[in-house]
């Protein structure tokens, strides 16, 4: 059993469909691999925002610095994956 959950960050902006979009596919798949995410607003944030905004949605592996996954779009199956990785890694 891992000893720490598995952590997805999400960059996503105010009224984006995009990011609504991958909000809500992202939510069963992290569900079911038991991972948590955390939003983060890159409007909210001039570095994040320099650094990510032309890419929202954007989701990373673990935190700000972690693996980006995908951008724009869900890639489910990269993103089950990384999850499936670090799950097993953390055995």
């Amino acid at each position: 059993m891992r000893n720490h959950p598995v952590h997805l960050t999400l960059l996503t902006r105010a009224y984006c469909h995009l990011c609504d979009e991958m909000r809500d596919a992202l939510q069963p798949v992290a569900t079911a691999a038991g991972a948590t995410i955390t939003e983060i607003d890159v409007d909210a944030d001039a570095v994040v925002e320099e650094r990510f905004g032309d890419l929202v949605p954007v989701l990373l592996l673990g935190s700000i610095d972690g693996i980006e996954l995908c951008h724009y779009r869900l890639d489910a199956a990269r993103v089950e994956t990384a999850l499936r990785d670090v799950t097993q890694q953390s055995r």
